[in-house]
């Protein structure tokens, strides 16, 4: 009895002092680990939505690129960091959604070394094509691969890119076959579409649009289920040769799995405000991107449909890296 009544007396004093350490987040500044080299689209619309979160808190929050390793030891630094609130990562396409399935030894969890915050951002991908090649629209470029299985060439971003793993998931929906080519990253890639090397494309919008506002690339199709608002006109792969067809790259935030619910919640209510405003949609649209605010339990559930879909993909296109 007595034990039972020191507890309850106690229970009240310290509750005060939970509540005041969780109301005072952040009480000193909020890193990001972003697990790519700056410049990259990761990188660029992370900071975007880091400048707006340090106006909005007394604290800034300031970006760590740990780059290298296809992102998987920032992903790991970022599972292992202290679950306060205080360490978040950008997690992508690639590293949650496609490493589990490509990586042998992948260090961290995807599905359960993290909580959940907010997607950020849509990064569209569309097929492109240079302007000499002769199929005019994305159905003509389906009749031509059927014609000639495996003899047209498409450049990639490289090998478990979001770029390579749209390629095969058309091949795995339609039965088309093309001649993938890997290259380090979408400059060379597009750099080499250009030059007339490489008829066909599969890239990010970020990258393309210059290329196809300039007249040196001609959009075929978007692989995403909308159209585009840059691009209105441009169909999509779902309403012309594959329905339910939908692929993108995407940035998003996630915490260590054992950080407060309510820091949880505070991030991820200030983050989609953010990305709610009318300009920084109009900012990241002008950057080839789209806003995608969701609440945790939103990005989790996309997160872990995201898995599936590339797991399957993956599998079916023996699709491996080392490490």
């Amino acid at each position: 009895m007595t034990i039972t009544r020191r507890a309850l007396l106690a229970a009240p004093a310290l509750l005060p002092l939970a509540a005041k350490a969780q109301s005072g987040w952040p009480e000193r500044p909020v890193r990001i680990i972003v697990p790519f080299p700056p410049g990259q689209a990761a990188d660029i619309f992370t900071r975007l939505v880091a400048d707006q979160l340090s106006q909005r808190w007394p604290q800034r929050v300031v970006v760590d690129n740990r780059s290298g390793g296809a992102g998987a030891p920032g992903l790991e630094a970022g599972a292992r960091a202290a679950p306060d609130g205080y360490t978040l990562t950008a997690g992508t396409s690639g590293t949650l959604s496609v490493n589990p399935s490509v990586l042998q030894r992948l260090p961290y969890d995807a599905e359960h070394d993290f909580a959940f915050i907010s997607n950020l951002t849509m990064v569209p991908l569309l097929m492109i094509a240079h302007p000499s090649f002769p199929g005019q629209t994305i159905q003509e470029v389906a009749a031509l691969a059927r014609a000639r299985p495996g003899e047209i060439n498409i450049a990639s971003a490289g090998p478990a890119t979001s770029q390579h793993l749209a390629i095969e998931l058309l091949q795995l929906r339609t039965g088309l076959r093309f001649n993938i080519v890997h290259y380090r990253g979408s400059g060379p890639g597009i750099s080499d579409l250009v030059a007339g090397n490489v008829p066909l494309m599969m890239d990010s919008v970020a990258s393309a649009l210059p290329q196809i506002q300039g007249g040196r690339a001609r959009a075929l199709a978007v692989a995403q289920p909308r159209r585009l608002p840059q691009m209105p006109d441009l169909p999509t792969i779902a309403e012309t040769v594959s329905p339910g067809y939908e692929a993108a790259g995407w940035t998003g935030l996630v915490a260590p799995a054992a950080t407060p619910p309510d820091i949880i919640r505070k991030i991820s209510t200030d983050v989609r405000a953010i990305l709610n405003d009318r300009a920084m949609q109009d900012r990241m649209l002008s950057m080839g991107g789209v806003a995608d605010p969701s609440t945790p339990e939103e990005f989790g559930t996309f997160v872990r449909n995201e898995i599936a879909k590339w797991r399957e993909v993956a599998q079916a296109a023996n699709v491996r890296l080392g490490g």
